[in-house]
């Protein structure tokens, strides 16, 4: 059976161990074992320990899985998470099958213009920085990872 590692800022939710679980439950119904990065169980006398174990934890079951799907919504703000773009790169460099879905498949400009209240047509953010714009839903690094807008369709383009 395949393994799919789970990425994504879904972690963060209040309910993240529910949520992981009804991913899982998602795979296993498709046919695929399901990794959520809460499975692993971290302990360490400091943060600094804690992260670094998290780290490793999660690298290794990218190593271990066939095929990762990636929740590269958008994150505080108009951008996916950046551990979860960090997986997405990590996993595509060890020639993993990555998948990605967004809820939001607005153009980057588009969200960065919404979400960092600029005025229409602007060409760059509150800083002064140029917005991408290839009329992407995101990055042009990965945006043609992106393939559905939700996990359960990342699902049925793996399957097809």
């Amino acid at each position: 059976m395949k393994k799919i590692y789970l990425a994504g800022p879904d972690v963060f939710l209040p309910n993240a161990i529910e949520h992981g679980e009804h991913l899982k439950k998602l795979c296993k119904e498709a046919g695929f074992e399901g990794l959520f990065p809460l499975d692993n169980i971290i302990t360490g006398d400091t943060k600094a320990q804690i992260a670094q174990k998290i780290r490793e934890a999660n690298k290794k079951m990218i190593e271990q899985c066939d095929i990762v799907i990636a929740n590269v919504s958008p994150f505080r703000g108009p951008e996916p998470d950046s551990g979860t773009v960090w997986e997405v790169g990590f996993a595509q460099g060890l020639g993993k099958d990555v998948y990605c879905y967004s809820t939001d498949l607005r153009t980057l400009k588009e969200k960065a213009i919404d979400m960092l209240d600029l005025d229409e047509g602007s060409e760059r953010d509150n800083e002064a920085m140029l917005i991408e714009n290839f009329e992407l839903s995101h990055n042009l690094m990965f945006a043609d990872r992106v393939v559905a807008n939700s996990f359960e369709e990342c699902l049925k383009q793996i399957k097809n």
